[in-house]
C-alpha cells in the first residue's frame, strides 16, 4: 500500500502488483505531462494575445473565469475521482492557463522581465528537486509525508484566512510585504512546494513499481501540475517583493 500527502493525490492507494495489464509507466507520465502543460501554456498565451491586441477587458474577464471555475473544479476533481480522467485534467489545465496568463501579465506589467524569471525559477526548482530525489538525499518516508502534510495544511489555512480577511479589507501584516518576513514567508512556501515535488516523484515511482493502472498517469500529472502552479505563483510573489525593494 502507498499514499502520498499531495492533496491532489492523497486518495490514491496502490495495491496488488501484477493484476493489471495496461500499467502506469514513467514514459506515459512524461508524455501526458507534456500534452497537459502545452495546453496550459497555449491557454495562457491566448490571454496575452487578447490583451496585447486591444482586448484587455476580455482577457481580464477570461482570467477571472479561469480562476473561479478552476478553483471550484479542483475540489470537484479532488472528491469525485475525476483526477484520473484525461478530459478533466486537460480542462483544468486550460482553466489554469487562463488564470496564470492573466496573473502573469499583471506582474509583468508592473515588473518587466518577471515572467521569464518566475518560469526559469520554477524550472530550476523542479530540476533541482528531481536530481535530489533521484540521488536519495531526501528520503520520502511516512514521517516526511506527515510533516509535509502538516506544513501544507498550515499554509492553506493562512491562504484561506488571507482571502476571508481581504473581503473585509483587512490584510495580514508582514507576510505579504516586501520586508524580510514577507520574503522569508515566500521562500518558505517555495521550499514546501519543492518538498511536495519530491512526494509527487515518489508517487510516480511507487505507482510504476506497484503496477498501478495506466489511468493513474493522469492523476500523477494532475498532482504535479497543482504543485508546479503553486510554486510558480509563489515565485512571482517572491520576485515582485524583491523588485519592489529596489
Amino acid at each position: 500500500m502507498y499514499r502520498t500527502k499531495n492533496p491532489a493525490l492523497n486518495d490514491m492507494v496502490f495495491v496488488f502488483k501484477g493484476m493489471i495489464d495496461d500499467k502506469m509507466t514513467i514514459q506515459g507520465v512524461v508524455e501526458k505531462g507534456a500534452i497537459t502543460f502545452a495546453i496550459m501554456l497555449l491557454s495562457g498565451l491566448s490571454i496575452w494575445g487578447l490583451a496585447l491586441t486591444g482586448s484587455p477587458e476580455i482577457a481580464f474577464m477570461l482570467s477571472i473565469v479561469g480562476w473561479v471555475v478552476g478553483f471550484i473544479f479542483f475540489f470537484v476533481m479532488l472528491f469525485t475521482g475525476l483526477a484520473d480522467n484525461p478530459l478533466a485534467v486537460l480542462t483544468y489545465a486550460a482553466l489554469q492557463g487562463l488564470f496564470l496568463g492573466g496573473t502573469t501579465l499583471i506582474f509583468e506589467s508592473a515588473y518587466p522581465g518577471i515572467a521569464i524569471q518566475a518560469f526559469l525559477g520554477t524550472t530550476a526548482v523542479f530540476g533541482g528537486m528531481l536530481i535530489i530525489y533521484r540521488t536519495g538525499v531526501i528520503p520520502v518516508t511516512e514521517n516526511f509525508r506527515i510533516a509535509l502534510f502538516s506544513a501544507m495544511s498550515a499554509i492553506f489555512m493562512i491562504y484561506m484566512l488571507t482571502l476571508i480577511l481581504s473581503i473585509f479589507g483587512i490584510e495580514i501584516p508582514y507576510i505579504h510585504s516586501s520586508g524580510p518576513i514577507g520574503i522569508g514567508f515566500s521562500v518558505l512556501v517555495i521550499g514546501i512546494g519543492a518538498f511536495c515535488l519530491a512526494s509527487d516523484f515518489d508517487f510516480v515511482e511507487r505507482g510504476v513499481e506497484n503496477g498501478a493502472p495506466k489511468s493513474m498517469e493522469w492523476r500523477a500529472v494532475f498532482g504535479l501540475m497543482v504543485t508546479l502552479i503553486w510554486i510558480y505563483l509563489e515565485m512571482l510573489r517572491l520576485l515582485a517583493k524583491l523588485n519592489s525593494r529596489r
